[in-house]
């Protein structure tokens, strides 16, 4: 099978708009034509991981639950290992939890306390950068973890929330913007 690189555009372009969902007045990105496509998946696997190699990354972190289609396929590409993010209550074995802020009220993510090794390479996936509460949660985890970011990457930003702003002290990729 020859599968050429897709550009931003026609990843963009696989991602439908779905009104109202899940609730008046949000705008759902559906990502499930794009998982569909077997061009487009790998190459938005290739693109969030642009720049790195196998010796580069320990682990590619994944964000519950979207972001682990892309994280551990990440994984694989990049011959590292995968760890989840899960919300709270999600894991079986002993872990850090980090709450954030959401519309109305908490949120809660953990990781296990032995997912990675003190000073552990990392790279953070998740599909999409809205506000940037659990993103920004899942960094901290890394930190409890003593795990050195190398960068967030995502498949999609909502720039109109200003996620970036609470993830400014680390390097951010997404592959399309809206």
């Amino acid at each position: 099978m020859n599968l050429t690189q897709p550009t931003c555009p026609e990843i963009e372009r696989a991602i439908r708009n779905i009104p109202d969902f899940p609730k008046p007045g949000i705008q759902f990105k559906d990502i499930t034509p794009l998982l569909a496509d077997a061009r487009l998946f790998s190459g938005s696997i290739d693109m969030l991981a642009e720049g790195f190699g196998p010796s580069d990354v320990d682990a590619v972190v994944g964000i519950d639950a979207r972001g682990f289609i892309f994280a551990a396929a990440a994984a694989v590409k990049l011959n590292a290992g995968f760890v989840p993010i899960r919300k709270k209550g999600k894991l079986p074995f002993a872990t850090y939890e980090q709450e954030y802020a959401l519309e109305y009220g908490q949120g809660c993510v953990a990781v296990h306390v032995d997912a990675l090794k003190p000073g552990s390479k990392v790279l953070l996936i998740d599909d999409l950068l809205a506000t940037g509460g659990t993103a920004a949660a899942a960094a901290a985890l890394m930190h409890k973890l003593e795990a050195k970011i190398l960068q967030i990457s995502f498949l999609i930003e909502l720039k109109f929330l200003n996620g970036r702003d609470k993830l400014k002290n680390y390097p951010v990729k997404a592959i399309v913007s809206y």
